[in-house]
C-alpha cells in the first residue's frame, strides 16, 4: 500500500499527527498549544535562543551530505558490521515479514521521528513555569546530532539493505519515491549511531522524566517499535542501534542536567515580568 507520493504528503500527516499527539498529550486543544508555543517564542528570549539553536543543529544535519560529497574520503566500515553480525537483519525481516506492518512501520519511521519532536516540545513548554523538561529535549536532541554528525562523515556505515543481498528495502513499498524524496535528508552510509533509535529513545527517556505517565507509555511504545522498524525496513544493523541506545542515553542524562542549571540559575527575562516590577515600584 502506498502511503507517500512525495514529501508534501509526508508533512500533511506529520500535521495530522502532531495535532493528535498534542491533543492526547496535554488533554486539551491542540492550537491552544501551538498559540502558548508562539507566545513563549515572542516572550522569552531564553526560549527563543533555544529553539533557533536546535533548528539551526537540525540545518547542520541536513548539511552533513554536501558536506560529506566535497570531502575526498573514501573509507568505508560496513564490511566490518556484516562480519559481526551475519545474517540477523535479513533473519528478522524473513520472519516477519507482512504487507500491513510493512505500511504501519514505514508510516511510523518516515513520520513519527519529526512528528514526536515536535509534540514533545509542545507539551512540556504548555502551562509550564519552568519549562526544564523543554531545554533538556532541546539540548538532548542537539547533542544527538552533535555527536552523530562526525560519526556520519568519518566512520561511514551502509544501510543493511545496500551491502547485504538477502535484504530487501522494503520502505518502497509504502514510499515509492524514498530515494528520490526522502534521500536528500538522510545519505545512505549515514547509519552509525542510528539516530532514529538515539533520538526516540532520548524521547523516551525524557518522557519518563516529565512525569507525565501516559505521554510515556505512548512514547515509549514508539520507541521500541521505531527500533523494531529500522531492522524490519532493512535499513540499521544492530549495531547501529545499540550505538543509537548509548547516544540516547548520554544525551538525555546531560541534556537534564544542562536543563537544570539553565533553569535554576539563568533568570527567563520575560517583559510581561519586568513590567510587572515597574507597576509594583
Amino acid at each position: 500500500m502506498v502511503l507517500f507520493d512525495n514529501m508534501g504528503s509526508v508533512a500533511i500527516y506529520t500535521t495530522i499527527v502532531v495535532t493528535a499527539l498534542l491533543t492526547y498529550g496535554v488533554a486539551g486543544n491542540p492550537f491552544a498549544v501551538a498559540l502558548d508555543f508562539l507566545k513563549n517564542l515572542v516572550l522569552s528570549p531564553r526560549y527563543f535562543i533555544h529553539f533557533i539553536a536546535l533548528l539551526a543543529i537540525l540545518y547542520l544535519n541536513k548539511s552533513e551530505m554536501r558536506i560529506e560529497r566535497n570531502m575526498d574520503y573514501t573509507v568505508n566500515f560496513t564490511h566490518w558490521f556484516k562480519s559481526i553480525e551475519g545474517s540477523f537483519v535479513a533473519n528478522l525481516q524473513h520472519t516477519f515479514e507482512n504487507s500491513a506492518l510493512t505500511t504501519g512501520l514505514v508510516f511510523l519511521y518516515v513520520v513519527g521521528l519529526q512528528a514526536l519532536i515536535i509534540a514533545s516540545i509542545g507539551v512540556y513548554s504548555y502551562r509550564s513555569k519552568s519549562k526544564e523538561m523543554y531545554y533538556a529535549t532541546c539540548y538532548a536532541i542537539m547533542l544527538n546530532y552533535l555527536i552523530a554528525i562526525p560519526f556520519f562523515l568519518f566512520f561511514p556505515i551502509n544501510e543493511v539493505w545496500s551491502f547485504d543481498p538477502n535484504v530487501r528495502f522494503l520502505m518502497l513499498e509504502a514510499f515509492p519515491k524514498f530515494e528520490t524524496e526522502y534521500r536528500p535528508l538522510s545519505g545512505l552510509n549515514n547509519c552509525f549511531p542510528s539516530l532514529h533509535t538515539s533520538i526516540l529513545t532520548t524521547l523516551a527517556i525524557l518522557s519518563v522524566k516529565s512525569g507525565n505517565k501516559k505521554w510515556a507509555v505512548l512514547v515509549c511504545t514508539c520507541a521500541v517499535l521505531t527500533i523494531f522498524s529500522i531492522f524490519y525496513l532493512g535499513i540499521h544493523w544492530l549495531i547501529d542501534m545499540c550505538g543509537g541506545l548509548m547516544l540516547a542515553t548520554f544525551a538525555s542524562v546531560v541534556g537534564i542536567k544542562l536543563a537544570k542549571v539553565n533553569v535554576l540559575r539563568l533568570p527567563d527575562t520575560l517583559p510581561s515580568r519586568l513590567f510587572a516590577r515597574e507597576e509594583v515600584k
